[in-house]
């Protein structure tokens, strides 16, 4: 049985779904958004929606970040845009680990006699959504803007 502290808001499930809708969509999948929030339900091992709706409660959107959210910020001092692929929250008070997707790969060496280009990032994140980890001049790793 799954348990209510583990289930996204409601206004995230139906967000979830739109975005589910939007990629099937994009592969010329079309479905209506009733049969997006029944898809979501099941994946998450509910029956139907109308059983995973009352299992998520009315409680309000509390999650600092969701999968699938579009963001922005720094990685190694370099810009980005990006889209959260995975979340897991952490025992440290307000600590999440994250995955993020950038839109364009990063350079993640400042040399100008090469370059290392990176898509896919992970990193722990506090509650600021920056990184206790420090380059060398003292900046974190990450630093998370929220759009």
């Amino acid at each position: 049985m799954n348990e209510t502290s583990t289930i996204s808001s409601v206004e995230n499930l139906k967000a979830q779904a739109k975005r589910l809708r939007a990629e099937l969509a994009d592969d010329g999948r079309v479905i209506g958004h009733g049969q997006s929030l029944e898809i979501i339900a099941r994946q998450l091992g509910y029956r139907d929606w109308n059983t995973l709706r009352a299992a998520a409660g009315n409680r309000r959107n509390d999650e600092p970040l969701v999968i699938g959210e579009r963001v922005r910020g720094h990685y190694l001092g370099q810009a980005f845009v990006g889209e959260v692929i995975a979340l897991a929250r952490q025992q440290a008070a307000g600590r999440m680990r994250v995955t993020i997707r950038f839109d364009e790969p990063v350079d993640v060496v400042t040399f100008d006699s090469f370059s290392a280009y990176r898509q896919r990032v992970s990193c722990t994140l506090n509650a600021d959504f920056v990184t206790v980890e420090r380059t060398s001049n003292g900046q974190p790793h990450m630093r998370l803007e929220r759009r």
